[in-house]
Formats: C-alpha cells, structure tokens, sequence
C-alpha cells in the first residue's frame, strides 16, 4: 500500500464512489457511507474506494466493494443486505489492500427456482405427490398410492421444495396453494 493510501487510511476518511441503479437504494448506501464518516465522490477516478450494488461498474474493478455481486475478481464482497457496520469495515479493509469475502451463507432449505415462460413449474407427478401431502399422507403411505418407490417419493418431495421455495411439507402446500389463487384471472 502506498505512503498516501495508507494515510489516508489511518485518518479514517476514505472518498467512495456509490454506485448502484435504484435511486433510493443508492440513496440509502449514500447515508451508509456518510455516516461511517466517508466522503461520497461521483467520479470513479476520484474515488479511493467504489461500492458497488448488484452488479459492478465497467471497466472497474480494483478497490470495489460489491453487495451481492459473485465475482472473485473484486477486492470486497459482501451479501447484498449486510448491516452499516459490516460495509464500512469492508470499506477500510480493502483501502487497506486487504481481501474481503464474507462466508457462504448455508441455507438449511432449498432456494426458489425461477419459473421459465411458458412451461408448467410442477410435472404431473409433483401435483400428485403435492395432492399427497395436503392430505397429510406419510411418505410410505405416498408411495403405495402412486405404486412407485419410497425413494422416488422423497425425490420428489426435495424437489417440490426447492421449486416452491419451501423448507417444510406444510409450506410447501401453503406455498402451491397462494401460487394457485394468484394464477386465477378473475374476469
């Protein structure tokens, strides 16, 4: 790190670029950096440090802490909704020259997965296996139903979770239904 950098540093003020597309989002991390005691610059060129939401500026790279940006190539990133505290440490680590990442965070369920356009998010079976469990059917008892395989039964209960978002069979039902009365048109 260089004399001027480490100085400015230790003085605790660093001149940080915001960038991110929602202005109120933008706004909000304005006041982040502001309160941690930071200067806020519009020039990237200018900035000691840039924060960066959701995706990173072009062509820049060094000295950028990315909110809930997956790119190894930054310097800092952290999740997209760290607190105040976490984002100004960020910031001064990597002023600092320091590499920041925060841990994966481990989910104990299955993420939602993205319905394409035009196609059915459950496959036949799933429904069957969904209908199953609204009536509180046990996996076995699932199994004799539909004549298939305790483990294809649990199969498709994993993936009935992770494409409702879903962690419990109960949630999962909740979820399909609210999903189904927000499909109806009402004419």
């Amino acid at each position: 790190m260089s004399e001027v950098a480490s100085d400015i540093v230790s003085a605790g003020r660093l001149r940080v670029a915001v960038q991110a597309d929602d202005p109120l989002r933008r706004n909000a991390l304005c006041r982040v950096v502001a309160e941690a005691g930071h200067m806020i610059v519009d020039e990237y060129d200018a900035a000691d440090i840039v924060l960066a939401d959701g995706r990173h500026p072009p062509n820049e790279l060094r000295n950028v802490v990315g909110l809930g940006i997956a790119d190894d190539r930054l310097r800092g990133a952290l999740s997209r909704d760290a607190d105040p505290r976490q984002i100004d440490a960020a910031i001064r680590a990597v002023a600092a020259g320091l590499i920041v990442r925060t841990p994966a965070v481990r989910e104990t369920g299955f993420g939602a997965m993205g319905e394409s356009e035009g196609h059915p998010l459950l496959t036949p079976r799933e429904i069957d296996v969904l209908a199953a469990l609204a009536e509180g059917m046990t996996n076995k008892a699932i199994a004799r139903r539909l004549d298939i395989s305790l483990h294809t039964v649990k199969f498709h209960v994993e993936s009935l979770f992770r494409k409702l978002g879903a962690r419990t069979r109960t949630e999962a039902v909740t979820k399909a239904a609210e999903r189904r009365r927000s499909d109806i048109i009402m004419l």
